[in-house]
């Protein structure tokens, strides 16, 4: 807008005025980024008043797109120049738990120079649009569109959209790959063209002509033959139906098809079936009846005959009642008629405890399925059976000795815990004996000794030896840190804080564990000389990315200027790069009103899930 170029903030009320009967979003900001001026349409955009924004600079309205509209007024601050229609994105807000996050939000912004009445570089003209509802309606239709063209490749049948004047624009993937060609040969020819049909011109008139009816409102439906792959031939039976638009316009034709070739073998195949089907059933290694609606049985396997000693003339016209043991009997017609009433397939009845019995009155464990079969005169049903003892045996003694696994891997934690608190008892009382200096470096020990006994006590108590919830371990590890460095201390807290719940196996959850103690332990000890009150805080929850986080802060006297970390001569400090190694993970460090350690657990090349919400 150059009839801005040399309007001053002096003059408020003009500044005002022209602003506010600007269309879009419109706000001034000095060299700092600070607004200077907002007219209310961008600050109804950005969530905060007018007001609310004045003096404030863009990074405290917007954390969350600061960097991008940072680096574009950097550049025309640098340049001189206009930065036009760039997309500015705001990552989703997190609400209170249970609703909704707040939507990403969208702006299309320019920015240029702003210039005094003498020409001079004063600050930044920002002219944004808020195109976070066209975005959405934009995302929403591209996901309409993708989701329509996967249900449609789902489809074993044809499916083409054409013009009416019978060009195709679109089509599924079954048609192409019947007949092994790409979408680039068919899409944009008129229909009848097309590979399918050009083996014979007199189906291409046919096709032809009935585009020609569609496209004047009529249904057409007829049998014809597609070319397949390798020039071979397919029978479908093809429908065009006109697609009308909400004013009763034809706007495209529908073009659909189903290979119909099996019609010509239904005969022979009928003949067969029952033959087949009664040669599956024999040849099954495992028991298999046909029950009918009255419970009586009127077929069965080999495997039956093996299974309950009855002969094939004695289970036929026999009801399934009397195959099991008594206790059953009374109550099973009513499931049965349930049953026959609303029949579904049911897979070995969701793995319940159920007992089959012989013809010499012996019981034995069972799984039974049933698949229900209807027929032109009645319904059926196909009963599974399947002797289960054998694999119960062994079930029982998986679960033996997985139980002793458990234990023993239970015991092993809990001794290692417990050997580990003899180190720490040992250290405490050589430290009683030793020179202050050493007592310190005695009792740094004795805090990285209870961090990792820390581990596997809580592997001991959730007997859960495969994973640790870092939330309760950092609770209980802060405890042990105040109890051990803030007795007498009460103007310093430490603090805790965790929304999500992310676990950690146990080869990365002990260097997690002694980064925490490093940190917090640094803190604890540098960041409130004399007597200075404090609060030391450990947060843990996720990134953008979705990947685990843990803070470490505190609002002390921040880090003094020294080596970088590694480098230092405090085994602490040395410590701390090669624990962010072992966990995998990625670490910055600032030092403004107080220190600030931030660590990213990367995925772990040996598990597919290294982090995640627990359950």
């Amino acid at each position: 807008m150059p009839g801005l170029a040399g309007l001053s903030p002096s003059c408020p009320h003009l500044l005002n005025a022209t602003l506010n009967v600007v269309p879009h979003g419109m706000a001034i900001l000095d060299s700092d980024f600070r607004y200077l001026a907002i007219n209310t349409c961008l600050a109804q955009s950005n969530g905060l008043s007018v007001s609310a924004h004045l003096g404030r600079t863009v990074r405290e309205v917007l954390p969350g797109a600061a960097d991008r509209i940072e680096e574009l007024l950097q550049h025309v601050l640098s340049t001189g120049l206009p930065v036009i229609d760039e997309v500015v994105m705001d990552p989703a807000i997190d609400t209170a738990p249970g609703t909704q996050p707040e939507p990403a939000r969208c702006w299309r912004a320019s920015y240029h120079p702003y210039r005094d009445e003498a020409g001079r570089l004063r600050g930044i003209l920002a002219l944004v649009q808020d195109v976070t509802l066209q975005r959405q309606a934009e995302l929403q239709s591209e996901t309409h569109e993708r989701r329509l063209q996967r249900l449609l490749n789902t489809l074993f049948a044809f499916v083409g959209v054409l013009l009416p004047d019978g060009t195709l624009i679109e089509t599924n993937q079954a048609p192409l790959d019947a007949a092994g060609i790409g979408m680039d040969a068919v899409l944009g020819r008129k229909f009848w063209d097309c590979h399918w049909w050009s083996y014979d011109p007199n189906v291409q008139q046919q096709l032809r002509e009935s585009v020609g009816r569609a496209a004047k409102g009529e249904v057409v439906r007829f049998d014809v033959v597609m070319r397949s792959r390798e020039d071979g031939r397919i029978t479908t039976d093809l429908m065009l139906a006109p697609l009308r638009d909400s004013a009763g316009l034809i706007t495209h034709l529908i073009a659909s098809s189903i290979d119909i070739s099996s019609r010509q073998l239904s005969e022979q195949e009928l003949r067969q079936s029952e033959e087949r089907f009664r040669q599956a059933v024999e040849s099954s290694p495992d028991g298999m009846a046909m029950v009918d609606v009255h419970g009586r049985l009127q077929m069965v396997n080999g495997k039956m005959v093996a299974l309950f000693g009855y002969s094939r003339e004695e289970f036929l016209g026999m009801t399934i009642e009397m195959l099991m043991p008594e206790r059953y009997r009374e109550r099973h017609p009513n499931l049965r008629q349930t049953f026959f009433a609303q029949p579904s397939a049911r897979e070995m009845a969701q793995r319940r405890e159920l007992y089959a019995r012989r013809r010499d009155g012996s019981e034995f464990p069972v799984e039974i399925g049933l698949n229900p079969i209807t027929t032109s005169h009645s319904q059926r049903v196909l009963a599974t059976i399947v002797d289960v003892t054998a694999r119960k045996a062994a079930q029982l003694q998986i679960e033996r000795a997985l139980g002793e696994k458990t234990a023993l891997l239970g015991e092993v934690h809990h001794r290692v815990k417990n050997n580990l608190q003899v180190v720490s008892s040992l250290l405490s009382l050589q430290a009683r004996h030793a020179p202050p200096q050493a007592q310190a470096l005695l009792e740094e020990s004795q805090r990285r000794v209870k961090a990792m006994a820390l581990i596997h006590q809580l592997l001991y108590e959730r007997h859960d030896f495969n994973e640790i919830d870092l939330g309760t371990y950092l609770e209980r590890l802060a405890s042990l840190l105040r109890e051990s460095m803030l007795r007498g201390r009460p103007h310093v807290q430490l603090q805790v804080h965790h929304q999500h719940k992310v676990a950690l196996d146990l080869q990365r959850a002990v260097p997690c564990g002694l980064l925490v103690t490093e940190l917090v332990t640094n803190a604890l000890k540098h960041a409130f000389p004399d007597q200075r009150s404090g609060e030391v805080q450990i947060i843990l929850d996720r990134d953008a990315q979705g990947r685990g986080r843990i803070v470490v802060s505190d609002n002390g006297v921040g880090m003094p200027a020294g080596p970088a970390l590694g480098q230092a001569r405090s085994l602490g400090f040395q410590l701390i790069p090669l624990l962010v190694d072992q966990l995998q993970g990625q670490l910055q460090m600032s030092s403004q009103q107080g220190t600030r350690f931030d660590v990213v657990l990367h995925p772990s090349d040996e598990s597919t899930q290294e982090y995640r919400d627990m359950p």
